[in-house]
């Protein structure tokens, strides 16, 4: 059976069969064909103990397990779609954005201080993101949700990349990642977040940006 098959930018569909059982956001299935059960998730794949975390801090995502045999198409609120290939490697994303990911994934939180200290946390706080964002580790299929589509830069030593906050969606690799401004405290009232903070992510690897600032 083959994988994840675009059907146009906004809507993707997934082979679902023994062995390739997905898990999906919440209200995202559009249609399905063949013998598929669809059945809400507050795990979603990960541990009890960061899913207790982060029910605890309010920024738990519902995700929906499905399972059976078949084919199911998924899409939400018209927004662009983008598969995202994993070969062992992990890659951190927004738990809103997720549309959907194989089971064979490894799902996982992580605490946004890990990602910089205390500018990991004023991070989350100026991109909406809040405290913690998911990790997805192995090899299999993903797919995220942006506003307008998304554009992959890749990220070297040699040159870091600069990202509004939110329109981060996405990143992989070794990458370290810090919120800056240069800006003073009164230079920012009134600006956006583009204007006043910027992400700089340096390192090797990837970032997944999209064309606009809005959140899901």
């Amino acid at each position: 059976m083959p994988g994840y098959t675009s059907i146009n930018s906004k809507m993707l569909q997934v082979a679902v069969g023994p062995g390739q059982e997905v898990y999906s956001k919440r209200g995202a299935m559009l249609a399905y064909t063949g013998r598929v059960h669809f059945a809400p998730t507050a795990t979603a794949g990960q541990g009890l103990g960061q899913t207790l975390g982060r029910a605890m801090a309010g920024e738990r995502t519902v995700m929906m397990h499905v399972t059976g045999h078949g084919s199911a198409m998924f899409g939400h609120g018209g927004l662009h779609v983008q598969v995202i290939e994993l070969a062992g490697d992990t890659l951190y994303v927004e738990a809103d954005r997720l549309l959907v990911y194989d089971g064979s994934l490894q799902a996982g939180t992580m605490f946004m201080g890990e990602q910089g200290g205390i500018g990991g946390v004023i991070r989350g706080a100026v991109s909406g993101q809040g405290l913690f964002t998911t990790t997805l580790t192995g090899h299999g299929s993903c797919a995220v949700l942006s506003h307008g589509g998304v554009m992959e830069l890749p990220i070297t030593p040699q040159r870091p990349v600069h990202v509004d906050p939110q329109a981060y969606v996405a990143h992989r690799g070794q990458v370290q990642n810090k919120l800056t401004t240069a800006m003073g405290l009164r230079d920012m009232v009134g600006r956006g977040s583009g204007e006043g903070f910027q992400l700089q992510l340096s390192g090797q690897g990837v970032v997944y940006v999209q064309a606009s600032e809005r959140k899901i």
